[in-house]
């Protein structure tokens, strides 16, 4: 398949040609059967389909291997939190899970279905996926509010036994991973050294700090609408008053721009900007991550005067941080390998996995592969699987 990734194939791209490529849905289900004579019905459902079915009860293990329910990977999400437009609910929800699967089937080999809930409570998302369970393999939980993702998906964990990933959270989490790794080397810094701020302490913000703080970065800050997260503060809820115990080494108080001050590092995922007055605080070389959608917190061209390096969540700027780079190889990985659950040796696994794509070509505009580059999937999904041997 042909891909016109150029900017000005995005450039020209019409109202009316989005509404059109919408229609009807973007997603259908087509039979790997031939269904043409009788003979194919016989075999495809009545009166074979019956001998299966008797089969699967004698033995329930049959299912993994005669259905498609083990592979299939339901994209769920109740609409609180769809990209940058907020709680829309359910159904206008559904248009971005339905791309969702469609990715997992593009870039991931996977089939995939969205589901999304007429509900915002925790017990009953948990109750709906737990009497749904034998009928998919893996869960992706997309654009679910915090803190009430986090919640959600440690239940879920829990209560299912198969793989189980907020993508908001870890997908975002691995590919800032992939990317400061090789921007570090590019700045000529090391990770032991640097200090990150994290500009948003929502789902992908807390999920950041994470694996930053596994990985063996020297200090992490985490700023929200309020400012600096730091121990004194008494209106955090349970899960920023858990990393405001692990974070901010120094105690720092203020907002963005007191914490900014000496910093290596600022990732953003919230709809707050940054100015040039606080980025001219932070250390020589620094590394600006601006992901916001649409529209970066800073404008690349600006943020290059004050970094080595500069990332958006945009195809039309260098450096692209994007999901889709993990998403489907970590489910894909998990999936072959059997695995129960997504752990987080598997995100590093699969963090340094694409790393390691651009060794060759890694410069300041170089930090991260496509998201198109076919070498993505297979090697995140090959590292995640031996992951899941090593442990």
């Amino acid at each position: 398949m042909s891909i016109d990734t150029s900017l000005d194939a995005a450039a020209t791209i019409t109202e009316a040609d989005i509404f059109d490529a919408h229609l009807g849905g973007k997603l259908s289900v087509q039979s790997k059967m031939p269904l043409t004579t009788k003979r194919d019905l016989s075999i495809a459902y009545t009166p074979g389909v019956a001998q299966v079915s008797r089969a699967i009860a004698a033995d329930p293990a049959l299912a993994a291997t005669h259905t498609w329910a083990s592979r299939l990977v339901v994209v769920v999400s109740d609409g609180t939190a769809v990209l940058g437009l907020g709680n829309i609910g359910a159904a206008a929800s559904l248009p971005v899970m339905e791309g969702k699967s469609a990715l997992f089937k593009e870039f991931g080999g996977l089939d995939s279905i969205p589901l999304v809930l007429n509900t915002t409570n925790v017990d009953e998302i948990v109750e709906t996926l737990v009497r749904l369970r034998p009928s998919y393999g893996a869960v992706n939980l997309e654009d679910v509010s915090a803190p009430r993702c986090f919640e959600l998906e440690a239940r879920l964990i829990e209560a299912l036994d198969c793989p189980v990933m907020h993508d908001d959270q870890h997908g975002t989490a691995v590919v800032v991973l992939a990317a400061l790794l090789n921007a570090a080397k590019v700045a000529g810094k090391e990770l032991g050294q640097m200090r990150a701020v994290i500009s948003g302490a929502g789902s992908a913000g807390i999920a950041i700090s994470e694996i930053l703080i596994n990985v063996g970065l020297g200090d992490v800050v985490l700023v929200d609408s309020k400012g600096i997260i730091h121990r004194d503060r008494d209106d955090l809820n349970a899960i920023k008053a858990k990393y405001a115990a692990i974070t901010n080494k120094d105690g720092l108080i203020g907002g963005i721009r007191e914490a900014l001050d000496g910093a290596d590092v600022v990732v953003g995922v919230s709809s707050s900007k940054f100015e040039e007055e606080d980025l001219a605080g932070m250390n020589d070389d620094a590394i600006i991550f601006a992901l916001s959608n649409p529209d970066p917190e800073i404008m690349p061209h600006v943020a290059r005067k004050y970094a080595a390096v500069v990332a958006t969540g945009r195809s039309d700027f260098p450096n692209q941080i994007n999901n889709v780079l993990a998403f489907p190889g970590i489910f894909r990985g998990a999936l072959d390998a059997g695995a129960r659950r997504i752990t987080s040796e598997m995100k590093l696994a699969a963090a340094y996995a694409i790393a390691g794509l651009v060794q060759e070509n890694l410069s300041s505009e170089f930090i991260v592969p496509s998201p198109l580059d076919p070498r993505v999937m297979p090697a995140v999904s090959a590292a995640v699987q031996a992951a899941v041997v090593a442990e």
